[in-house]
């Protein structure tokens, strides 16, 4: 009797993303009961093993949206939506669960303003000695002070510049400090706020290098996720797996990176504008200034800058279009995708 034929391969159940955001709004109240549009209706997931690359120009709302996702908002915030990082919501737990088992431990923070984070009378030393003790659990005075010292070596920071304090240092110095608190940890996701600010090309590349090996590191390569927030597209384009495009405070494109920096190029009008801007292309700047967050418009907030938009763009995008434009550029061909 012939031997049965084999079972097919039952299908791989779906990796749950690490960071899956869900109509993330925030408003921020202000005297006379004006209310500025920070953030609209975010959603979008960060899978195990990614980094996802959210870029926009200055403004558009990327750093409030890592503000609320660690608790850090200002009193007159208010915010909607959910940020489920594995089954805890970030958006409604507490001020004792985010400071006592999320920063730090679950969530990695490259902060924007490095100085600002240091403690101006201690040393960067004493910042990594205290952050390995609290974080991995390492006793004793020399066992610390080595790992500190591979902490540091981790982002670049040269070692005889450990006993210096936050005032002693330049930009980039406290740039690279910032990081290797960050990495501290092993967190799960790291948030990468403009992790390049003040650094030159080789730091840049060293720097994003040294987050993607933290992601590419996790358990069986895909247990860790970064959310890198930039305005440099370079240092985007050399570690992202996706990109997400902001503008007035929405995500206006999700893409894959190879395609959004290769070809096709992105689809959404805004995203193809901040590319043609770069030196390395057409140096175009966009047209025009993105519209007050206290003054949207009912449709889409790009079109006053749009050379392709319409009467059509008065009524804004479905929320479930992958790209939030009613005149997108094309997709590339069914025949050309990988």
């Amino acid at each position: 009797m012939p031997d049965a034929p084999d079972a097919p391969d039952a299908p791989d159940a779906p990796t749950a993303p690490v960071l899956s955001v869900r109509g993330l709004t925030v408003r921020f109240l202000m005297p006379g009961g004006r209310r500025v549009a920070a953030v609209t209706d975010v959603r979008f997931d960060v899978r195990p093993g990614e980094c996802l690359a959210l870029i926009g120009e200055s403004g558009c709302g990327k750093s409030v949206l890592t503000s609320a996702l660690l608790g850090l908002l200002p009193g007159n915030a208010r915010t909607t939506g959910s940020a489920l990082l594995g089954d805890l919501d970030l958006l409604t737990a507490d001020e004792r669960t985010l400071a006592r088992t999320v920063r730090g431990r679950r969530i990695g923070l490259v902060p924007q303003s490095p100085a600002a984070h240091l403690t101006p009378v201690r040393t960067v030393r004493s910042h990594l000695s205290e952050t390995v003790a609290a974080l991995t659990g390492v006793r004793g005075r020399t066992a610390r002070r080595a790992a500190a010292e591979a902490a540091a070596a981790r982002a670049a920071f040269p070692a005889g510049h450990l006993d210096r304090h936050p005032h002693e240092l330049s930009g980039g110095l406290a740039q690279r400090a910032a990081t290797a608190l960050a990495l501290v940890g092993d967190a799960p996701l790291l948030l990468a706020d403009e992790p390049t600010t003040g650094l030159d090309r080789d730091l840049v590349d060293h720097t994003v290098d040294a987050l993607r090996r933290h992601v590419d590191a996790g358990p069986d390569g895909t247990g860790r996720a970064l959310l890198m927030i930039t305005h440099d597209l370079a240092a985007a384009a050399r570690v992202a797996d996706r990109v997400a495009v902001m503008y007035a405070g929405r995500v206006v494109e999700l893409a894959d990176a190879a395609a959004f920096f290769g070809a096709p190029g992105p689809r959404h009008p805004y995203s193809r504008g901040l590319l043609q801007a770069l030196p390395d292309r057409a140096f175009t700047p966009i047209p025009g200034l993105p519209p007050e967050l206290t003054d949207l418009p009912a449709g889409c907030a790009f079109a006053a800058r749009c050379a392709r938009a319409t009467d059509r763009c008065a009524t804004p995008p479905g929320p479930a279009d992958p790209v939030a434009c009613h005149h997108p550029h094309p997709a590339a061909p069914e025949a050309t995708r990988a």
